[in-house]
This record gives structure tokens, C-alpha cells and sequence, in this order.
């Protein structure tokens, strides 16, 4: 990255776990390229990340007061300790799994994560109700003399760590490139003439699947200029019942009342009488 402009500023974009999110940082002042590992400055201390990304701006304009900086290209004694830091979790992780079954404690093991430092290990878990592991954490702080946090995450955030193949038969959407999750009602199904089949429309964390917000605003807008299903409209042909919309197809289907349906495009029906109601 070259930063020889005295008015250039850098948002670089680091990831912490392989499949995690992408958090920005000020780069300004520390020449770096993609996939470099480099040491920046986080609120829970210093951080080892992978650059994803860099954008280059009119320094003026980068937001450095909501930013942290990068503070240099990861050296060999860093990238050593974070090997050392990544037994330390394995570690960590089967000793915390022995110690939630001998507690008998409802909860399901998902990540440890060292802080570079060393100073906090924590704990990821998922839990379907409200778990007392306090007793846990006495003895993960008697073995491991530093602070200690659980944290409970959601199921979602469970499969874009382990990955998988969905029912499409690609990789998780989670997994691959969503840095966030957005939110997911079961209207959005409906809205796409889906089965409400939980087999046919939840993902492998048993939530409502991702891909169902890809093209709901589509569905939602075609539908605006579409007769609604159980609506009586006056065609050439007669009057009829709007019985299906086929919203890729941009046509509905008609029921003329003889038992037979008949699929018109909406571009060609003839309105009588007004226009049909709108959505």
C-alpha cells in the first residue's frame, strides 16, 4: 500500500476469524497488503487480524475519531505467539468441555478465543435457555489464572463458524461472504409463494434460511401491479378469480369458475371497470 500522498488516508479491513466479520481500521502511516497479518488496536487491547481489504480516501475525510489504528505488520514474534495462543485455545477448549459435562450444565461448547495478549480467554457457547455457570468459571479461572468471560451466541453465528453446504448445494451464505446477519421473518416466505415447510425453508442452524431476504423486496415490488390472489377481476375472456400470482413469470393464474385455470400475463389483462386493487 502505497502512502507517499501526505492528503491519502487508508480504511483497511481485517477480519479475526477466518469466516468472521470485517471490522475497518485507520492505515494510515503502516504500508500494508491484502492477506498481510498485522497487529491493530481494538478496545479489548492488541488484536492479530488478516487484511481483507483496502480502501484509499481523502485523508480529511477519514473518520479517525470512531477508528482504530493499525499498529504494524504482524513480526515473527507475533505470529509465534499467535500459533502459541492458537494451542493454547485447543487446550482450553476440551478442558472447559470436560469440566461443562462433569457440571452437567445445559450448554453447548463452541470457541475459545486468547486474547494477542493474553489477558481475557473467552468462551463461546450456545444454550437454549439461561445457564448458571458460575461454578464453570471457577474452576476455567483456577486453571488458567486470567480473566475469563462466557458468552452466549446465537445458533446462526454457530454454523457460520463450523460452515456447511446448504440445500442448494453452495457453501453457507454465512460462512462464505455475509459479514452481518440481517433479519429474517417468515412474511418473507410467504411473500415468495414458499412451502411453509420448516424442512423446506430453514438453513442448517434450524433458523429461517438467509437467501429468503435476497429477493424479497423483488417479490414485494412486482406484486404491487399484480391482481391479489382470491381478487374477482374482468378479463376479455369473462370474469374470473385470481387463484396463483407467478411473480418471475409476470402472470397469475385465472379460474374461470369451469375448473379450469388459465395463466395470464398481467401485462396483457384488459381492466374493467378500473384498474384491479392494489396491494
Amino acid at each position: 500500500m502505497d502512502d507517499s500522498g501526505a492528503t491519502t488516508g487508508y480504511i483497511v479491513g481485517v477480519r479475526f476469524r477466518e469466516k468472521g466479520k470485517i471490522y475497518s481500521f485507520d492505515g494510515t502511516g503502516v504500508p500494508v497488503e491484502k492477506d498481510d497479518r498485522v497487529i491493530v488496536e481494538t478496545e479489548q487491547g492488541e488484536a492479530i487480524g488478516t487484511v481483507v481489504s483496502i480502501a484509499k480516501i481523502s485523508k480529511g475525510s477519514l473518520p479517525q475519531d470512531q477508528m482504530k489504528p493499525i499498529l504494524r505488520v504482524a513480526t515473527s514474534e507475533d505470529l509465534t505467539r499467535a500459533a502459541e495462543n492458537s494451542e493454547m485455545e485447543k487446550r482450553a477448549f476440551l478442558f472447559c468441555k470436560r469440566k461443562i459435562a462433569e457440571h452437567n450444565l445445559a450448554m453447548r461448547l463452541v470457541e475459545v478465543s486468547y486474547l494477542f495478549d493474553r489477558s481475557k480467554l473467552m468462551f463461546y457457547f450456545t444454550a437454549d435457555s439461561r445457564v448458571d455457570f458460575r461454578e464453570l468459571v471457577k474452576d476455567l479461572v483456577a486453571e488458567y489464572r486470567t480473566r475469563i468471560e462466557l458468552r452466549q451466541i446465537w445458533v446462526r453465528s454457530e454454523a457460520r463458524l463450523f460452515g456447511g453446504v446448504g440445500m442448494c448445494g453452495r457453501e453457507l451464505c454465512c460462512a462464505s461472504f455475509l459479514d452481518s446477519f440481517a433479519t429474517v421473518s417468515i412474511k418473507m416466505a410467504k411473500e415468495q409463494n414458499m412451502l411453509l415447510n420448516p424442512e423446506k425453508i430453514s438453513g442448517l442452524c434450524g433458523r429461517l434460511m438467509c437467501c429468503l431476504a435476497y429477493e424479497y423486496d423483488m417479490y414485494r415490488n412486482a406484486k404491487k401491479s399484480m391482481p391479489k390472489v382470491g381478487k374477482n377481476i374482468e378479463l376479455q375472456q369473462g370474469r374470473g378469480k385470481v387463484v396463483r400470482q407467478k411473480v418471475l413469470e409476470g402472470s397469475i393464474v385465472v379460474d374461470y369458475g369451469d375448473g379450469k385455470e388459465v395463466e395470464i400475463a398481467v401485462d396483457d389483462i384488459i381492466k374493467i371497470g378500473g384498474a384491479p386493487q392494489q396491494r
